[in-house]
């Protein structure tokens, strides 16, 4: 029967285990995507632009500080154009001399920047068409207590 010091050698002088093959999958957060090339993994990993609905998510989470409505909500969003990790937001205030206008605008670029894909946000302040309470939707009438 071998020496405790000999099995020690021998398991310590093991010679070290092949190298792992590199792996044919990868994670993107939405599943397993394809990597079985380069090309192919840096197309899958590559962050994907977001769609309308998750920018539109993220502006309402911006509140004009002075009403418990989300902008969105409010009817202050007139459009969003995306492309290519590029986001531009048109949106209006509720009034020309709304001292939080920059407030808003900046919150509102951030949010969206802050979605993975998005590389660039430009929000530009429009005046027309004028914003009126019409523009408030269902779920903000509720909130402000307005019939529908």
């Amino acid at each position: 029967m071998p020496s405790l010091f000999q099995r020690l050698k021998t398991w310590w002088t093991k010679p070290p285990a092949p190298p792992l093959a590199p792996p044919t999958v990868a994670q993107n957060g939405t599943g397993v995507v394809d990597c079985s090339t380069p090309a192919a993994a840096e197309r899958a990993l590559a962050p994907q632009t977001p769609d309308l609905a998750q920018i539109y998510d993220a502006l309402r989470g911006c509140h004009d500080p002075e009403i418990p409505v989300n902008i969105v909500d409010l009817g202050l969003v007139y459009d969003v154009q995306v492309e290519e990790g590029r986001v531009d937001v048109k949106m209006s205030l509720t009034t020309r001399g709304c001292g939080m206008g920059g407030y808003i605008a900046s919150e509102a670029a951030e949010r969206v920047r802050a979605l993975p894909g998005v590389r660039e946000v430009n929000v530009e302040i429009v005046w027309d068409p004028p914003w009126t309470p019409e523009m408030i939707s269902p779920a903000g009438r509720k909130i402000l207590g307005l019939p529908e």
